[in-house]
């Protein structure tokens, strides 16, 4: 359920930036392997109605050129390049082994996308390149939300939208209690016995708990320069921000 982070997590404080990117790193392909059976099993298979929603937003101005920031095993790169055959995906991450599988996923689907490695922060493409950005569930990762979004403005060609799909704080009440007891104490175990790496899916729940709760995260897109709006899905568990680029 997260998209590989080309940035360390926020909380990690050990190490300088750049070892806390190779041990985040480390830990996304150590999981490479289970990574969409976790997400269907620990999402019940929700998540990918949510990437529907999200993939329905990104297309909706009929763009020619996509990216998929923080791609993972490209879910939803995938997801984009069958609702709109005709337009050029491309999903990028630092993670080898997900890529790796991601490209297995789309030769077993005789797909066509281009899955390239790269830095979330510092991305590899030159200014305007891409009609549309997205990212899914790896955001929040990011050790520096305002450059991300920079970066993603910045690729992103005038009139251009960007659309991100994440994992916001749980709310308050009792839906939101239960969910974030869930988080907590049932998800990491769950993670742990099919995974065999606990501490991926420990820093699942608090890199969501230290997420921005969905209107700070509107603010700090509208602050980039975005024309911005959201909504939440199932009860508040995720959330789709669509940034457009007047």
């Amino acid at each position: 359920m997260t998209s590989s982070p080309s940035t360390p997590p926020v909380g990690n404080r050990h190490g300088g930036p750049r070892d806390k990117g190779r041990e985040v790193q480390a830990m996304f392909a150590s999981i490479a392997p289970r990574y969409d059976l976790l997400n269907r099993v620990l999402s019940l298979g929700v998540d990918r109605g949510w990437r529907r929603e999200a993939a329905r937003e990104a297309l909706g101005l009929s763009p020619r050129r996509l990216l998929d920031v923080a791609t993972g095993t490209a879910d939803f790169a995938l997801e984009l390049k069958v609702r709109a055959p005709e337009a050029e995906v491309v999903g990028s991450d630092f993670v080898p082994q997900m890529l790796e599988i991601g490209r297995a996923k789309a030769r077993a689907r005789g797909l066509t996308i281009g899955l390239e490695e790269g830095d979330a922060l510092n991305l590899p493409y030159p200014d305007g390149s891409f009609d549309a950005v997205t990212c899914a569930f790896g955001f929040r990762n990011f050790a520096d939300y305002g450059q991300g979004l920079a970066e993603m403005w910045r690729v992103l060609a005038p009139g251009g939208r960007l659309v991100l799909l994440e994992f916001p704080p749980p709310r308050p009440g009792l839906f939101g209690s239960a969910f974030r007891v869930y988080f907590r104490h049932v998800l990491p175990r769950v993670g742990a016995l099919i995974s065999g790496n606990a501490g991926a899916y420990t820093y699942l729940p608090e890199s969501v708990l230290a997420f921005p709760d969905p209107e700070r995260l509107a603010g700090l897109m509208h602050a980039t320069g975005f024309r911005t709006r959201y909504r939440l899905l199932t009860f508040g568990i995720a959330a789709i921000h669509v940034g457009d680029k007047g």
